[in-house]
């Protein structure tokens, strides 16, 4: 015996089958009508995308200019050092103003201390 959720399956299936052949048979009368197109061999067509690759590579490389490359490198790195130079700046104050917090602190218990000595 089939049970309810085959049969909730099967019934998905079956409609989703006829669906599609609904949709094919819809499009059989607009792909009748495209017009024939000449199909290149596979390997001609890779040929041919493998030398654009080569010139474009070998364009490249002719206009590639070291010097640019390595001003870019430099820039780049330069920029970092500023960065963390700056977050660095702003670690130390923190740190300075912790620090003299604290101390403050320090004197606040020394000062009672001197006041309950008088």
């Amino acid at each position: 015996m089939i049970g309810l959720v085959d049969l909730v399956f099967l019934i998905i299936f079956l409609l989703s089958f006829l669906g599609i052949i609904i949709i094919i048979l819809q499009k059989i009368p607009v792909l009748v009508q495209l017009p024939d197109t000449e199909q290149k061999s596979v390997f001609a067509n890779l040929s041919q995308k493998i030398k654009n690759n080569f010139k474009k590579i070998k364009d490249f490389t002719k206009e590639f200019s070291f010097e640019v490359f390595f001003q870019k490198i430099l820039s780049k790195i330069r920029v970092l050092n500023l960065k963390l130079e700056n977050k660095i700046t702003h670690w130390l104050q923190s740190l300075r103003e912790k620090n003299k917090k604290k101390k403050e602190g320090d004197n606040y218990w020394q000062e009672l201390k001197k006041n309950a000595k008088k």
